[in-house]
């Protein structure tokens, strides 16, 4: 008859419980990438309505960047206690199709020779946490 380590059994459950965990989290928001969109949808705008698409891409980019973070964080805890996470939502896809939005906009401003708004495709961040914030102000 086989006798079992069990010391080692455990450590190897554990590890693998552990491992699991991981499994299933959301992307950071700072991976996601933008969808293709065609620059050809904006063709109809003139410049001041170029820019005002363009403000209200960023501001929805804000705002999906921050939904994204905090499933990211509430998915981090439900791994830890559960060991599966939340995964990619709409949070997600939607930042993808906002990202794509941006481009072709950007591209249909540089078409159309108007003025782009200074760190307009530069992806949006996501603001500090609490904590961060009392380091800071240390």
């Amino acid at each position: 008859m086989m006798k079992i380590n069990y010391p080692a059994y455990l450590l190897t459950v554990t590890a693998c419980c552990c491992l699991c965990g991981c499994f299933n989290l959301p992307t950071a928001s700072s991976q996601i990438t933008g969808s293709y969109i065609s620059p050809n949808k904006y063709r109809t705008y003139n410049c001041d309505d170029l820019t005002l698409e363009a403000s209200s891409m960023a501001r929805r980019e804000n705002m999906l960047v921050i939904a994204q973070e905090q499933r990211l964080k509430s998915s981090q805890v439900q791994a830890f206690w559960l060991g599966y996470g939340q995964g990619d939502g709409i949070e997600a896809a939607e930042l993808a199709n906002v990202r794509g939005e941006k481009e072709a906009l950007a591209t249909m401003m540089g078409k159309k020779k108007c003025d782009i708004p200074k760190d307009f495709l530069k992806p949006a961040v996501p603001p500090p946490s609490a904590e961060t914030q009392v380091l800071q102000m240390e």
